[in-house]
């Protein structure tokens, strides 16, 4: 199936209106002017299987490179692992190990008997999201990246970007709608559930992001000229609002733990590309901070009577801000 082979429902925060729509329709729906942007992280093979000394079964997922030989981790085994544990990885004729240093709350740092990246190279499996029940395939490398995917770094695709390809991207320019490209390495953290009862409670997992002066400057000339600063994903907006938290969009380098819900106060994003994300998710939270919880969740009713597909390989919308978002919740609460 070609990456644009998808439905889009456009979401109206102004007025809650929702439309039906094919994924290219989106040309329709930018004008010229419009400044795109994109998040150009790379997936790294981060899933790694291997076993105990023992004989147990383990799943690796690294959640972060910290140098040439360590990498923080989740480990999925029967049993917790003990600080010196070591965890057989083999493929063939190569054998590499991984000593469990220190743990970091759910996370394990790991150092590895060879470089981190070689072996992901040897041993390493496409991180589909445990959504996604199955194991990864050869047509996974290639569709679970996005055509514009340069940085490696993410352990989990920034799933809005899956649907462009360099055909419609181009297509887009030819009409005059700009694009920039920012970095958000996406974390395993995406897809932890909130396990407390007070949202204001929640930590996100930090995310390395870099939102370059070059990207900076685009944006206030978009803003000046009257145009619509376009994110896609909520990667991209997460990113773009963490370099704004001071009050002004300044460039930014380092580590996001920015947690947005209703409530919140949007200060670059304009219009928003997404995928439909999990019930109760802090994705699905932002989105509605975006177009308001209550045109939100009509919205999604809407998209499972109509049969649109969700996460990672699914469907998408387009979003516009609601207005009164802000106002509603601080009545609510």
């Amino acid at each position: 199936m070609d990456r644009t082979d998808c439905r889009l429902l456009s979401l109206d925060g102004a007025s809650g209106r929702t439309v039906d729509l094919n994924f290219t329709d989106l040309a329709d729906l930018l004008k010229p002017g419009d400044l795109l942007v994109l998040n150009d992280t790379r997936v790294i093979r981060a899933r790694l299987y291997g076993h105990k000394q023992s004989g147990g079964h383990i799943e690796l997922l690294i959640e972060r490179i910290l140098d040439s030989r360590r990498a923080l981790a989740q480990i999925r085994a029967s049993k917790a692992l003990r600080t010196g544990s070591i965890v057989d990885l083999q493929s063939g004729a190569e054998a590499f190990q991984a000593v469990v240093q220190e743990r970091r709350g759910e996370f394990y740092v790991l150092r590895f008997s060879a470089p981190v990246t070689g072996i992901m190279q040897h041993e390493g499996h496409v991180p589909l999201p445990p959504y996604i029940n199955r194991h990864d395939t050869a047509v996974d490398t290639e569709r679970y990246q996005t055509v514009y995917a340069r940085r490696s770094g993410a352990v989990a695709a920034p799933t809005a970007g899956l649907h462009f390809d360099h055909g419609l991207l181009n297509r887009l320019r030819g009409q005059g709608v700009e694009t920039a490209f920012l970095t958000l390495h996406v974390a395993a953290g995406s897809f932890q559930p909130m396990r407390v009862t007070d949202v204001r409670e929640h930590r996100m997992h930090p995310e390395s992001v870099e939102v370059a002066p070059a990207v900076c400057e685009r944006i206030a000339h978009a803003h000046a000229r009257g145009a619509r600063v376009v994110a896609v994903g909520t990667t991209v907006v997460r990113a773009l609002e963490t370099a704004a938290s001071s009050g002004e969009l300044k460039p930014f380098a380092g580590d996001s733990s920015l947690f947005i819900y209703p409530g919140y106060r949007f200060r670059v994003v304009d219009a928003m590309v997404t995928n439909f994300h999990l019930s109760g998710s802090t994705l699905l939270m932002l989105v509605c901070a975006f177009a308001g919880t209550a045109y939100t969740l009509a919205a999604y009713a809407h998209a499972i009577e109509r049969g649109y597909r969700f996460y990672s390989y699914g469907d998408a919308m387009f979003l516009t801000p609601c207005a009164t978002a802000v106002a509603d919740y601080a009545h609510e609460v």
